[in-house]
């Protein structure tokens, strides 16, 4: 890592404003779709500013001012990550921006690009010298920067609120979406804005503001009185349902949340979902870090039906007899692991569906490291994949947020745990018996 880089990446935590040239000087390098933002183009009604780099650097102009008055509090990793988002918050634009006739007009849209930005950053930021709360941060104000006006717009209730909660901060997504509305041209930007002063007044009448939030802290105290006498998985995993029964709108207090966890606290299944690309280690991670759980191994399954990993010819058999054999495992109530790339969201869900119909404790394990990386851990495996095979991943993975499963553990390049989020308690391994 260039130590310049270092310094100059680390001014943004105090009294830095860069250019929104200086940001492409300076990290085109890491993120080439830098480099595409002016001649990536917005719809003239909606954007009549003009293409995607000159509203991001509009929209920047309209934060710095922010931090000099109304978030001249905001300091620290907390500026930087808010900046950095700021920046990056239509990266995804370049690879989504399409035209489409929408009630007999064509106009310019780019439909999902902040999920695709998210993916995009997700390993190429672990290249800069940035502390990993920074880098969580800038995926989640990436990620879900277009929330703040859709839940207002859309009259959601306070779950929904919640949830977003535990995907990024609410205060710092309201600034980068203040400063994203006053660096546009639009006929209803004063509509939009009244729409975030709406968002602000909700986070901060549901305790959703500032550096730490109160969503939970009234229900972990009382589960920490109540669930004292469970082994830390249980408690994982009636926090686990009890957070998604809250955001769903089916309770509203921690005593609802223990009463319906009679039916299932007793006897469960546990499922470990791994998701990473080639090369990233999932394998000799399992070996060293869960104990006693059964594997499901689509690598290994189409090996026995064809007798090569690498053989895609019998897809359909495969999933078949890895779901059958799921199945098995959670019907018994087994500890199992569901080893694949697991890429994809699709995919994904297609696993958790079946795991939270039997009422399984669910876990998510993610890979996060350099680009680089993986193709070195790749080369060094012993079933390699071919390097455009695992560019491809590296292109096509959609980065789960926080919430997508009951806990989600997040591991770096020495794996390491960057992050534990959905625990009861903080621990070394979230798995009993490793």
């Amino acid at each position: 890592m260039n130590k310049q880089l270092n310094i100059w990446l680390a001014a943004l935590q105090s009294n830095a404003t860069p250019s929104i040239d200086e940001f492409i000087e300076q990290l085109l390098e890491t993120l080439p779709l830098l480099g595409q933002l002016k001649d990536t183009e917005q719809d003239p009604e909606w954007h009549a500013e003009g293409d995607v780099y000159i509203h991001t650097r509009m929209v920047l102009n309209e934060l710095y001012a922010l931090l000099d008055s109304s978030a001249a509090h905001i300091t620290g990793e907390r500026r930087q990550a808010l900046i950095l988002g700021t920046l990056l918050h239509d990266i995804g634009k370049p690879a989504c921006t399409r035209r489409r006739e929408i009630r007999g007009h064509e106009r310019v849209i780019a439909s999902r690009h902040e999920n695709f930005g998210r993916s995009y950053l997700a390993y190429k930021l672990m290249d800069l010298d940035l502390p990993y709360s920074v880098v969580e941060q800038i995926l989640g104000l990436v990620g879900e920067h277009h929330m703040p006006k859709l839940l207002v717009i859309k009259g959601r209730e306070i779950g929904e609120y919640l949830a977003l909660s535990r995907r990024a901060n609410c205060e710092l997504l309201y600034f980068l979406e203040v400063a994203d509305m006053s660096g546009r041209h639009c006929p209803d930007k004063a509509q939009q804005l009244e729409y975030l002063e709406l968002f602000k007044m909700f986070c901060q009448e549901y305790q959703l503001w500032g550096i730490k939030t109160r969503a939970y802290d009234q229900w972990l105290n009382h589960f920490s009185t109540e669930l004292e006498s469970f082994d830390p998985q249980t408690q994982d995993f009636i926090l686990g349902n009890a957070i998604k029964d809250r955001e769903k709108g089916l309770i509203s207090t921690p005593e609802e949340a223990i009463a319906r966890s009679f039916g299932y606290r007793n006897s469960y299944a546990e499922v470990v979902v791994m998701c990473g690309p080639s090369g990233a280690g999932k394998s000799s991670w399992i070996k060293k870090n869960i104990g006693d759980y059964h594997l499901v191994s689509l690598d290994d399954i189409r090996e026995e039906l064809t007798g090569d990993r690498a053989n895609q010819k019998m897809r359909g058999q495969v999933l078949h007899e890895a779901t059958d054999r799921f199945k098995h495992h959670l019907r018994s109530h087994h500890r199992v692991i569901w080893d694949a790339t697991n890429l994809r969201y699709d995919f994904r869900s297609q696993i958790y569906d079946l795991a939270y119909a039997y009422q399984a404790l669910v876990t998510l394990v993610v890979f996060q490291q350099p680009e680089a990386k993986f193709y070195q851990g790749n080369r060094n495996r012993q079933h390699a994949v071919p390097e455009n095979v695992l560019q491809r991943q590296l292109e096509t993975m959609q980065w789960p947020p926080v919430d997508e499963a009951h806990r989600v553990l997040v591991i770096g390049e020495d794996h390491e745990i960057l992050r534990f989020s959905g625990g009861f308690q903080q621990r070394e391994s979230p798995f009993w018996g490793a």
